[in-house]
């Protein structure tokens, strides 16, 4: 007697492939943008197991970069590309393709090839055993000098001493986020924003995947010095309030030092014959507490400036001309606000995608 017919085990080659979204800011890249594209057409050829979908942010560009990125679109369903009507910033460009990345993983890289596509391959890898977040963090910086790494490292360890959530070292924007925690990104509407804080600030599982960075393939770095200052203030005043509470404790040890002081002078006026005198002191006392008082106003000052800059509530972006994908007729996907978060998206304890 023949048994129960068995079901047969569905086939693996039907099973949906999971969508990678890479996102891309853009600032005058017209060099380097097609050996940039070059490469990531290979990366979805050779990591044939996922479709791939190319999200470009032109932030705000005065060359020939949004010519190059709508002849891709034309060419290529795969590309979409987001004009901004100005420049807004390289971590608001990178926000603006998350906001629209339909993908199940969501990859941020830079355009100029010092984030190396072959290495999503191994993002990819990491994001199927589980992880969240993948990371990638620089075994070496091809093209930095001596004076830039040393300011790097000296950054991270002035903000994970300010921070109450530990950031990684030597990493970059280049990772790997899964749909739920790009969906809690997303519920973060500051205007501020240092993506690789507040990615840290999510939770969920998270690795780094180790990465040697090359020099960058062609152009020239939109990283001044200035920029670079500008954004380590920005990542240590929009993470962390212990600046504030570290002026409070330099105005609390300036009142010591002056209770010290006065205590001093008494004690030699009434039990001694010696009168404590000098001009030169005073001046320096007097400066000194000037300092202390305007370098606590400045802080302050930050601090309220970027509440200020919050409750205006104007649009983190505006957009002057999406192309390509289903963003480009979607008026869902066309304005310039982001939308507020609604009860039914999705909070970091709702399962994953199949990742499969």
């Amino acid at each position: 007697m023949d048994g129960p017919e068995s079901t047969p085990a569905p086939d693996d080659a039907m099973r949906p492939r999971p969508l990678i979204s890479i996102v891309v800011p853009c600032l005058d890249e017209m060099e380097v943008l097609p050996e940039t594209l070059r490469r990531l057409r290979r990366l979805a050829q050779d990591q044939d197991d996922c479709a791939f979908e190319f999200i470009f942010v032109d932030d705000g560009s005065t060359d020939g970069t949004l010519a190059i990125l709508r002849d891709a679109a034309q060419a290529d369903a795969r590309v979409r590309a987001v004009s901004f009507a100005r420049n807004f910033g390289q971590q608001v460009a990178v926000t603006a393709g998350v906001d629209i990345a339909r993908g199940d993983a969501v990859v941020l890289m830079d355009s100029d090839l010092q984030d190396p596509p072959e290495v999503i391959s191994d993002m990819i890898a990491r994001w199927r055993d589980g992880y969240d977040v993948v990371y990638g963090t620089r075994r070496t910086r091809g093209g930095d000098d001596r004076f830039k790494r040393v300011s790097a490292g000296g950054f991270y360890k002035v903000i994970n001493w300010l921070s109450e959530v530990p950031i990684p070292e030597d990493t970059g924007d280049f990772r790997l986020m899964s749909r739920p925690v790009v969906e809690v990104l997303k519920q973060m509407p500051e205007r501020h924003r240092f993506l690789r804080g507040m990615v840290a600030w999510t939770g969920f599982r998270q690795i780094a995947t180790p990465y040697d960075r090359p020099r960058r393939h062609a152009g020239t770095t939109k990283y001044p010095l200035a920029k670079m200052l500008r954004y380590a203030a920005d990542g240590i005043l929009s993470f962390s309030i212990k600046p504030l509470r570290l002026a409070v404790a330099l105005g609390l040890i300036t009142v010591c030092l002056a209770c010290v002081g006065i205590l001093y002078a008494l004690f030699m006026r009434l039990f001694t014959s010696v009168w404590v005198e000098g001009w030169t002191a005073l001046m320096i006392a007097v400066l000194f507490l000037g300092g202390v008082q305007l370098l606590s106003l400045g802080i302050i000052g930050e601090y309220v400036g970027r509440i200020y800059s919050e409750v205006q509530r104007r649009p983190l972006y505006v957009v002057r001309e999406m192309i390509g994908g289903a963003g480009a007729t979607d008026p869902a996907r066309t304005g310039p606000l982001r939308s507020e978060p609604s009860p039914s998206d999705l909070s970091p304890s709702d399962p994953g995608p199949d990742r499969a």
